[in-house]
């Protein structure tokens, strides 16, 4: 659960791994997964405590796809954009989800809820278009398939 940014937490993150710069990557997880992202602060605050430069912190938390420097919403719809999946729609599927969501790939709705994101390739070429939410892959899914997805229990819009 993403919680408000704090320097105290953030410093016990830090010391949890003995403030090791090897540990940066598991440090920016541990950030990512309490602070639901990794922003310009963190960045800050991490090349402080493990006395590395900002450029070093910022380098490696761009690198990996799973940390942002904005918070995310609650729920992750990424809808794959590979060769596969365009050949069955994702397209469309794209843009009935931006309109349907409010937004656009890459944005989170206005209520924190709903994150989208574009995904190339998740393994799944033979069921295309391909989805997946939070943790949970979805194949041959049509605008109306993933309306009801969405509204499931638990579904955040």
């Amino acid at each position: 659960m993403a919680t408000r940014y704090d320097e105290s937490i953030a410093s016990e993150i830090i010391s949890s791994f003995d403030a090791r710069p090897e540990m940066l990557v598991q440090i920016l997880r541990a950030f990512a997964e309490r602070f639901s992202c990794v922003s310009a602060q963190a960045v800050r605050q991490i090349a402080d405590e493990l006395n590395l430069s900002r450029a070093d912190v910022h380098g490696v938390a761009n690198y990996y796809d799973d940390f942002h420097a904005t918070p995310r919403g609650n729920r992750i719809l990424k809808i794959c954009q590979a060769e596969s999946c365009q050949a069955m729609g994702s397209r469309a599927l794209t843009a009935h989800a931006e309109q349907a969501l409010g937004i656009r790939l890459g944005e989170t709705t206005s209520n924190g809820e709903t994150t989208l994101e574009a995904v190339y390739c998740l393994g799944n070429c033979a069921c295309s278009p391909a989805v997946l939410i939070d943790d949970a892959v979805h194949g041959r899914v049509s605008p109306e398939k993933l309306d009801g997805l969405l509204s499931e229990p638990g579904a955040a819009r």
